[in-house]
């Protein structure tokens, strides 16, 4: 069994389509077995209390407590699935090609510092693209960098405002290649 820890700031629907991946049996060999959130309060974790699944409030920078939380759960893999905080390299370098991130974006394009939530949907509004889409990528020290594991397009429409556009990355690219990309990770 690959034990999971899903890394999370805020409401946590990335966080939830995993667990629906995961009672569909999608995730197997994985399991989620940790949600860590950096922020209390977080919705994610009342999602993850929800299922069944152990919850910590980590704050950011308590990086020593990380790394023992993780440790202490044998986690396997980690899933970043919201989570506004930079990992430190003690991390990146004990889960090398182990950490997965999903951007709401077909990165290079729109991705890096600063790029996250509605300032990125923005972004694409702004220059006129016509498709957009997310990517799931292995996590390295410089934001959205790491390889690209999946990607899916997804069509921008006239009109759109950035709240909708990102309704539709999240329901038609997100919550369907990041379950499909931790699964992949898992059965390595």
């Amino acid at each position: 069994m690959t034990r999971i820890a899903v890394l999370v700031s805020g409401g946590g629907t990335n966080l939830q389509a995993l667990i629906d991946a995961q009672s569909r049996g999608e995730l197997s060999p994985g399991i989620i077995n940790l949600v860590i959130s950096s922020k209390p309060g977080a919705y994610a974790l009342e999602r993850a209390q929800a299922a069944g699944i152990e919850t910590l409030v980590i704050a950011p920078r308590d990086y020593a407590a990380m790394l023992a939380a993780l440790a202490a759960h044998d986690v396997n893999v980690i899933a970043l699935a919201g989570y506004l905080c930079k990992l430190p390299p003690a991390i990146i370098n004990r889960y090398e090609r182990k950490i997965l991130n999903v951007h709401p974006s077909l990165l290079p394009a729109f991705g890096g510092k600063g790029f996250y939530g509605l300032r990125v949907h923005e972004a694409v509004l702004a220059s006129g693209a016509t498709v957009t889409g997310a990517t799931v990528h292995f996590v390295d020290e410089i934001y959205d960098n790491g390889e690209i594991i999946l990607q899916k397009t997804v069509a921008v429409h006239p009109g759109d405002a950035p709240e909708i556009l990102q309704q539709r990355v999240m329901q038609e690219a997100e919550h369907i290649i990041f379950p499909q990309a931790v699964a992949m990770v898992c059965r390595r």
